[in-house]
Parts: C-alpha cells; sequence; structure tokens
C-alpha cells in the first residue's frame, strides 16, 4: 500500500511539473476528484480559438487538463474538428471584439490565468486590416487584464523579417495590417503588467497546413508545405536567404507547420517558469515546441522512388508481353 501512495505521489508531482496527466494516475491512486482540480487550475482563453491555429491550440491545451475556453465571433466548433471528443471538454462562446461594450465583453472573457490571441486577419482594405489585427486583439488583452488574474499572454504576430518589408516590399494598404500588429503587441505587453517575461510573442513567417489549399488568406497543405520547410532549411538556401533582401528573404525561408505553431502557444499559456521566450521565425518555433523536423521532401522522395520501383517492375513483365502480342499479329497479318 505505502508503494502505491509512492507511485501516486511521483506522478501526482509529474503532473504539476508537466502539465500531464498520466492515466495510470487516475485508476490507482489520487483520485478523480485530486485529478479534476489539478486541470481546473489553469484557465486559459483563446482568442480565435475557432480558426485554423486556434483551433488547435485549444485541442493541445485540452489534453494537458487545461479549463479552455475559446471565444470566437460565431462561438461555434470548426468543421474540421467538429465530431472530435476533445471539443466536448472545453467552452465555446461568441463575442464581437470590435462591437461589444466593455463590462459585456468582460462577462464574457472572465478572469482567465492565460490568454492566447490567434486573432487577424488578411485583405486589401487598410482600415480593415487595422482594425481587425489592431482594435480587436487591444480589446481582448485589455478585458483580459480587468479579469484580475492574468499571469501570461500569447500573442500570435509576425515575423521580424515580414515587418522589414513594410515599407519598400508590399502595397500601402498592408500597413494597415503592420501596424494593427504593432498595436497589439503592444496591448499584450501592458495586459501582464509590462513585464516582457510573461508575455510569449509567436513571429512565423508563412503558415501551413492542413488538407486544403487557400488564397485568402494564403495557405498550403501539409504535404506541400512540410516539404518546401525541409528544402528551405538546406544549407544552400539558409545561406541564400542569409543574404538576399526583402521580400526575396523572405520567400526563401522555411515555413513553419500550423501543429507546431499551435504547440508552441500552448507550451507558453501553461509555462509558469516566468520567463516566456519571443519565438521569431520557423528555427525558434519549432525548437521551443519541440516539433520534430519536417520530412515532406524525404518523404515525396521517397514515394516517388517506390513508384518508380512499382512502374519499372510493372513494365519489365508487361512491355515484354505488349511487344509479343503486336509481334503476334504482325505475324498473323502476313500469313
Amino acid at each position: 500500500m505505502k508503494s502505491m501512495k509512492s507511485i501516486n505521489t511521483v506522478l501526482l508531482a509529474l503532473s504539476l511539473e508537466t502539465g500531464i496527466f498520466p492515466t495510470v494516475a487516475l485508476q490507482t491512486g489520487w483520485g478523480s476528484s485530486s485529478a479534476s482540480s489539478l486541470r481546473m487550475s489553469a484557465e486559459v482563453t483563446v482568442f480565435g480559438g475557432g480558426g485554423f491555429a486556434g483551433s488547435r491550440v485549444c485541442k493541445l491545451l485540452v489534453a494537458q487538463g487545461a479549463s479552455v475556453t475559446s471565444i470566437t465571433k460565431s462561438g461555434t466548433v470548426p468543421k474540421w474538428c467538429k465530431d472530435e471528443p476533445w471539443t466536448k471538454e472545453m467552452e465555446w462562446k461568441s463575442a464581437d471584439l470590435l462591437s461589444l461594450e466593455e463590462s459585456s465583453l468582460d462577462e464574457v472573457v472572465g478572469s482567465p490565468d492565460a490568454i492566447v490571441s490567434c486573432v487577424g486577419v488578411v485583405g486589401t482594405n487598410r482600415d480593415v486590416l487595422l482594425k481587425g489585427n489592431g482594435d480587436a486583439n487591444i480589446a481582448a488583452f485589455n478585458s483580459a487584464k480587468r479579469g484580475g488574474k492574468l499571469k501570461r499572454a500569447v500573442y500570435i504576430s509576425v515575423g521580424s523579417e515580414v515587418d522589414a518589408c513594410k515599407e519598400n516590399w508590399l502595397p500601402e494598404f498592408f500597413q494597415g495590417y503592420f501596424e494593427g500588429k504593432s498595436l497589439a503587441e503592444k496591448a499584450a505587453l501592458d495586459a501582464v503588467g509590462g513585464d516582457e517575461k510573461k508575455l510569449c510573442l509567436v513571429k512565423p513567417t508563412f503558415i501551413y497546413g492542413g488538407s486544403e489549399f487557400g488564397l485568402f488568406p494564403p495557405r498550403v497543405n501539409y504535404e506541400y508545405g512540410s516539404a518546401v520547410e525541409e528544402l528551405l532549411f538546406l544549407p544552400p538556401f539558409k545561406a541564400l536567404a542569409d543574404i538576399t533582401p526583402g521580400l526575396i528573404k523572405v520567400a526563401l525561408r522555411p515555413p513553419v507547420c500550423v501543429d507546431s505553431v499551435a504547440a508552441a502557444c500552448a507550451k507558453a499559456a501553461m509555462d509558469d517558469s516566468g520567463d516566456l521566450p519571443t519565438l521569431d521565425g520557423t528555427e525558434d518555433i519549432n525548437g521551443y515546441s519541440g516539433q520534430p523536423k519536417s520530412t515532406g521532401l524525404t518523404d515525396a522522395l521517397e514515394w516517388g522512388k517506390e513508384k518508380a520501383i512499382e512502374f519499372y517492375d510493372w513494365a519489365k513483365v508487361e512491355i515484354p508481353k505488349a511487344i509479343d502480342t503486336i509481334q503476334a499479329k504482325v505475324d498473323e497479318t502476313k500469313k
């Protein structure tokens, strides 16, 4: 009995340290009520939790035992995961960040321990870009701050190398996008009392993932994006990117998988070390999230090799048969 208690003590310590709640602990020891209280200890609100990155952040946070709330304009579960069990283990709330009065928004947001904002828009209208990336996030961070319990903030911003292109490489309307992102970063920092160690800025260049291609927002699927990421991490491309300017540099930088971005956000939201990082670019994001290296290019080459072997095996049997059949027809016509 003593050994069982010792095992449970170790498991409890590991759970508190890592945020992971092993099934064996629930089955053998400290009881469901204790496990539930631990799960409820971290209340995390994800603004934009129904989106491309935000929904994956929610999934990971639920898996880590957090009490998760998603806040979006619609308040609905995204289609890609609507039948997955984890979506029933969190709250999906609706709020229009650009129109709600502060008091009404505060009722929805409550008093989270940590927040993750995946809110952002793209397009060609400067005012829409400024409001969607700036004003909406300002409202979100300010409301979370008013809750009075906020310990950590995470915000998906934009890579510094992309931001460096705003002056001479991009159309004028893009200024609204970058200005909005900058204002959101300031609001996020203010929400945690100006303490940079309590704020994690996740700053990707281009995010890929999922199963579909898209134009607004621009997106490529997992297989294609993974192949490009692996290719652009090769030393010749890295060296070339280092010496080229502007958007050419950005185009030569490896894109980052949405799973890695989500993992970084979820980790930061649960990280109580008091020293959160700024993750600028794919290498930083992958390093912090612990995601394995992309293998899309290797997988594609291996697939091509397998298909080539299959074709060769088929051809060495079927082509002689076809030649024999044709020869037989020719011989018949000569008779």
